[in-house]
């Protein structure tokens, strides 16, 4: 199964590199240069993994890692960053990423972690599903 991916970040010539690497993969891949035009196109889209820089203009990589798993908490997120610490790092984790890796990262790496977080996904939508049924059948005098 093809991975749906958005990759998100402000330096433009990374990111249309990266989406190209990741295009050659077999990934379907889309792209937003800011936080705002991620976030639109996560209201009418569903993607397996949201690559996410993490310094950003305006709204930065954990603003939109909030706002994203309050919406979907589905959503799997792998935030990047040329400017690692371990604070950064761990508030990431808590707010709910998959992980946090350093630029430039490691393709191997970031494709493994994607079709980990397409993995995943799958697991929290079927448990969702699961639940909803259940629901919807004792909620019923048969």
């Amino acid at each position: 199964m093809t991975e749906k991916v958005l990759l998100v970040d402000d330096e433009k010539e990374f990111l249309d590199s990266l989406a190209e690497r990741m295009k050659t993969r077999g990934m379907d891949v889309s792209t937003a240069t800011s936080a705002i035009d991620a976030l639109k196109k996560t209201e009418g889209e569903s993607y397996d993994a949201i690559v996410l820089d993490l310094m950003m203009p305006g709204m930065d990589g954990l603003e939109v890692l909030k706002v994203l798993k309050k919406k979907r908490p589905e959503v799997q997120v792998i935030l990047l960053t040329g400017h690692a610490t371990v604070e950064k790092g761990i508030e990431a984790m808590k707010l709910g990423a998959l992980d946090f890796l350093e630029k430039p990262a490691d393709l191997a790496t970031l494709t493994k972690k994607i079709k980990e977080a397409q993995a995943k996904k799958m697991i929290l939508v079927d448990k969702r599903t699961e639940a909803k049924i259940k629901e919807i059948i004792q909620g019923k005098a048969w």
